[in-house]
């Protein structure tokens, strides 16, 4: 489709801007291509508003080689001219150029001496707007590919609620619920939490919400300590966990000549040890996981030592009968059920714990009632 130019003049020097433009996009990461495209835009609005000419077909064209900027009206060839603001017959197209035909446009520069001086000031509003709007899209992308990771940032507000951190190009905001219940946090301390979400907000802004007492953290936690887990070496398979007090950790290896909870552990428990003082003293059990879900078991229920473990599956959940020795119940179930809830959490099995006493007595009832039974028959 061809285009001529009508009365060429020289544009309106925009080297400033296009300078402007080239810094943004070493320092914000906005490309030049895009706010050029956006910048356009903002312009043409511009020209309309204030030449009230909306049912024109205007385009601006800034020429990031010499720096100059242009606007044009363009128009249709055609035969039988009905708008003459969007079209031009034919006839007039070939004094221009005799190779124009139906279909093509034809392209004249305006150049309104107000231009400058009336439309300069409602385009820099609008374009300080789109890269207002591109820097949020920046930020946004960089941090939407962070979640799941930790971060570090700088408390600004700490007042028993949510907690606001700096983190450095953005806020971000740890709400109550997603806070470690055993820590107090200050203004101008240095926080590491998890990114497990990033919302756009009000105006298209980024809202970025971090937790310290979610699993994910932990998670992220064991690959920056345990290089076997980043390396995939040694697979995370399962977390339960009780912020600020026990968490468990199943861990595995395909490779049976590495250890995967000793790696976890580390030497004298310092690879553990880092996590634990991350987590401000929670105590954490690092179990080997056992696709043998009777073994797995025993092993989420420690420290208590496991006699017998009876799997049963009612309506499609897994059911696991335990028996513990009589002095290992109470360590078993826990303080407040805690080692039997995060066991049962961990292995996705629901568990029912009995010490041996009460198993036999169990039993023993049983016998009785069939016992009765035989007599009255």
């Amino acid at each position: 489709m061809k285009k001529e130019v009508k009365n060429v003049n020289k544009g309106i020097d925009t080297t400033e801007l296009i300078m402007a433009m080239d810094e943004l996009e070493k320092t914000n990461g906005i490309k030049k291509d895009f706010l050029l495209e956006s910048i356009e835009s903002a312009l043409v609005i511009a020209y309309k508003k204030n030449f009230d000419c909306n049912d024109e077909n205007v385009k601006v064209i800034l020429d990031k080689v010499d720096g100059q900027m242009h606007v044009y009206q363009e128009k249709d060839v055609v035969e039988q001219v009905e708008d003459p603001k969007k079209e031009i017959g034919l006839e007039d197209a070939q004094k221009i150029d005799s190779n124009y035909n139906i279909g093509d446009k034809v392209e004249f520069e305006l150049m309104p001496k107000e231009f400058g001086r009336i439309a300069a000031q409602t385009a820099r509003q609008i374009m300080t707007q789109k890269i207002r709007e591109a820097s949020r899209d920046v930020i946004f992308t960089e941090f939407e590919d962070k979640k799941g990771e930790i971060i570090t940032g700088l408390v600004q507000k700490a007042d028993g609620g949510t907690v606001i951190m700096d983190l450095g190009k953005i806020e971000g905001i740890m709400p109550k619920k997603q806070q470690i219940p055993t820590e107090k946090y200050r203004v101008n301390d240095k926080v590491r939490a998890c990114i497990i979400n990033v919302e756009k907000g009000i105006k298209g802004s980024t809202k970025i919400i971090l937790s310290r007492s979610s699993t994910e953290f932990v998670r992220k936690l064991f690959e920056i300590e345990i290089p076997e887990i980043y390396e995939g070496v040694i697979e995370l398979k399962s977390i339960s966990r009780d912020p600020g007090s026990r968490c468990k950790v199943a861990v595995h290896s395909p490779n049976p000549n590495i250890d995967p909870v000793g790696s976890c552990v580390g030497q004298k428990g310092i690879r553990i040890q880092n996590i634990i003082n991350e987590l401000n003293g929670e105590k954490i059990d690092v179990i080997e996981w056992n696709e043998n879900l009777s073994i797995y078991i025993s092993a989420a229920l420690l420290p208590a030592k496991v006699l017998a473990v009876d799997l049963q599956e009612k309506e499609d959940k897994k059911f696991a009968q335990v028996i513990v020795p009589d002095d290992q119940l109470l360590l078993a179930i826990g303080k407040a059920g805690q080692n039997a809830r995060l066991a049962a959490n961990l292995t996705d099995c629901k568990i029912d714990i009995k010490s041996e006493s009460q198993f036999r007595e169990i039993l023993e009832n049983m016998n009785n009632e069939e016992e009765t039974e035989e007599i009255e028959e």
